[in-house]
C-alpha cells in the first residue's frame, strides 16, 4: 500500500487543516507529487512545512479559494505544467454554518453551498482532462450528513447531498473513460470545522455556539490521521463510496434499513449532530 501513491501527481484541496492536512501528509511519506492548496495561507505554509523531509520531492502550494471559478480554471493548467498530469484529485475544502432554516439568510445558504458544492463541481470540471488522460481517481468529500438530514443543517446537509449526487452521478458517466470516482462519508473527525462553524442563528435547544463545538468534541472519535488512512485505502481500490468512522457506519446502516423513519432513532442525538461531520 505504501508505493500506491509514490510517483503520482494527487491534488488536495483544504490542505490547510484536518482531513486536508492529514492527507497531505500521508501522500507525502508514500512519495507522491503533491498540489495542495487552501484558503487560508499561513495554515497552508503549515502544513507545507510539515511536509518537508517527507519523501515527496515535487511540491508546489497555492491560495486558492475553490469558490472562485475563475482562480480553479486558471489553478488546473498551473499543476500540470509544474507537476505533470494529475492522478488523483481529492476534494477536501469546504464550510460549516449552523442555523434554523426559518432565520438563516439566503447568502449563507449560497455561501455554503458555493463552496462545498460548486468548489468540488469547479475542481472536477478542471481537472477532468487530466484525469482522463492519467485514468485516475477523483475523491469528493461529503459527509455523513450527506446520508442524513438534521435540523440546523440545512444548508450543510443540502451541500453534502449534492455532492454525493454528483459523485455518483459522473461515477458512472465516467466508469468508461478509466476515471474512479469516490464518494466520502466521515462521521465525527476530529478537526476544526464545527469550531469554526458561522452561526447564522442556533435551533431551541442547541445552547450556545461553544456548547456547539464541545458537544462535537465529544463524539469526534475518529481522528483526522485515521480517516486519512481510510480514505487513501479506498480511494486506491477505486471504491465508490468510502464511510468513515464507526458512527458513520452505524449511521449508514440506520439510513439504509430505516430510511423515513431514521430522525425518531436518532432524535436522541439530535443536539450532538448539529455539529458538521467532515
Amino acid at each position: 500500500m505504501n508505493d500506491t501513491y509514490e510517483g503520482k501527481v494527487c491534488v488536495v484541496t483544504g490542505a490547510g487543516s484536518g482531513i486536508g492536512r492529514a492527507l497531505s501528509l500521508a501522500l507525502a511519506a508514500r512519495g507522491a507529487a503533491l498540489a495542495i492548496s487552501d484558503i487560508k495561507p499561513d495554515a497552508l505554509a503549515e502544513t507545507q512545512a510539515l511536509i518537508d523531509g517527507k519523501p515527496s520531492n515535487r511540491l508546489r502550494a497555492d491560495a486558492l479559494d475553490v469558490s472562485d471559478a475563475a482562480a480553479v480554471e486558471r489553478y488546473a493548467p498551473l499543476v500540470r505544467e509544474s507537476l505533470g498530469p494529475a492522478d488523483y484529485v481529492f476534494n477536501v475544502a469546504g464550510l460549516a454554518r449552523i442555523g434554523a432554516f426559518k432565520e438563516t439568510p439566503l447568502s449563507s445558504i449560497e455561501k455554503v453551498m458555493n463552496v462545498n458544492y460548486w468548489g468540488v463541481v469547479r475542481m472536477s470540471k478542471a481537472f477532468l482532462p487530466q484525469l482522463i488522460e492519467t485514468k485516475g481517481g477523483l475523491i469528493n468529500i461529503s459527509s455523513v450528513f450527506g446520508l442524513i438530514a438534521v435540523p440546523g443543517q440545512s444548508h450543510y446537509c443540502s451541500s453534502k447531498f449534492a455532492v454525493r449526487g454528483f459523485s455518483e452521478a459522473i461515477a458512472a458517466e465516467l466508469e468508461e473513460e478509466g476515471v474512479r470516482v469516490t464518494s466520502v462519508h466521515p462521521g465525527g473527525v476530529a478537526t476544526n470545522i464545527a469550531r469554526n462553524a458561522v452561526v447564522d442563528a442556533l435551533p431551541p435547544g442547541a445552547g450556545s455556539a461553544a456548547d456547539v463545538a464541545a458537544n462535537f468534541d465529544k463524539i469526534a472519535i475518529t481522528s483526522a490521521e485515521a480517516a486519512a488512512e481510510v480514505i487513501l485505502k479506498g480511494a486506491a481500490k477505486g471504491k465508490r463510496r468510502i464511510i468513515v468512522g464507526p458512527d458513520a457506519r452505524l449511521i449508514s446502516f440506520l439510513q439504509r434499513l430505516f430510511p423515513a423513519s431514521y430522525p425518531k432513532l436518532l432524535k436522541v442525538l439530535r443536539k450532538d449532530s448539529l455539529n458538521p461531520t467532515k
